[in-house]
C-alpha cells in the first residue's frame, strides 16, 4: 500500500507547511538528509497548551505527539517534492515534553509520534530518538518534536 493510501485509510490529511513563528526555516536538506525544524503540538489550529504531570495525563500527551507527527509528515512531504514515497528512512526524532519536575513518562508521550510513523511508513519509519522533559516550550505547548529523514 502506498504512503498516500495508508494515510487515507487512517483518515489523515496532511497539512501544508506551517509558516515559521521565528527566525528559522521549516526544513533544510543536506545531501539525502532532511532536517525538519521542531513542530509544536496543535489542537484545532492553536497551540496545544499544557504540562505533563501537572494538568495533562500521558494519554493526552500521546495524542498531542500524534498530532505533531501529522504536521511533521506534512513538512516532510513538502521537502520530498510532494512524494512521501521518496522517504528511505525516518532517521531520528528529538522530542521535548513540557513536564513537571517529577514526571517520568516522556518516552510514552513520544510514542504517540513514533507509533504513527511506524504505522504509516512500516520498517522505513523505525527510527532512533531522544525524549526529554523540559520546564517550558514555546507558547506553553505540551510537546515539540523535530525529525531527521533520509530521501532518495
Amino acid at each position: 500500500m502506498s504512503i498516500d493510501a495508508k494515510l487515507q485509510s487512517l483518515n489523515i490529511t496532511l497539512p501544508p507547511v506551517a509558516t515559521p513563528a521565528a527566525a528559522y526555516v521549516p526544513f533544510v536538506r543536506s545531501g539525502q538528509l532532511v532536517f525538519i525544524s521542531g513542530h509544536i503540538a496543535k489542537r484545532n489550529g492553536a497551540p496545544w497548551v499544557g504540562q505533563l504531570g501537572t494538568d495533562m495525563a500521558t494519554a493526552e500527551g500521546q495524542q498531542a505527539a500524534r498530532a505533531v507527527a501529522i504536521d511533521l509528515m506534512g513538512t516532510l512531504k513538502a521537502a520530498a517534492g510532494g512524494d512521501l514515497g521518496r522517504v528511505r528512512r525516518i532517521v531520528k526524532l528529538v522530542s521535548l515534553v513540557n513536564s513537571a519536575p517529577d514526571y517520568t513518562e516522556h518516552h510514552l508521550v513520544t510514542n504517540g509520534c513514533s507509533e504513527l510513523l511506524g504505522e504509516v511508513f512500516g520498517e522505513v519509519g523505525a527510527h532512533a530518538r531522544s525524549a526529554f522533559g523540559v520546564a517550558q516550550l514555546p507558547m506553553g505547548t505540551c510537546v515539540e518534536i523535530e525529525m531527521i529523514a533520509e530521501l532518495d
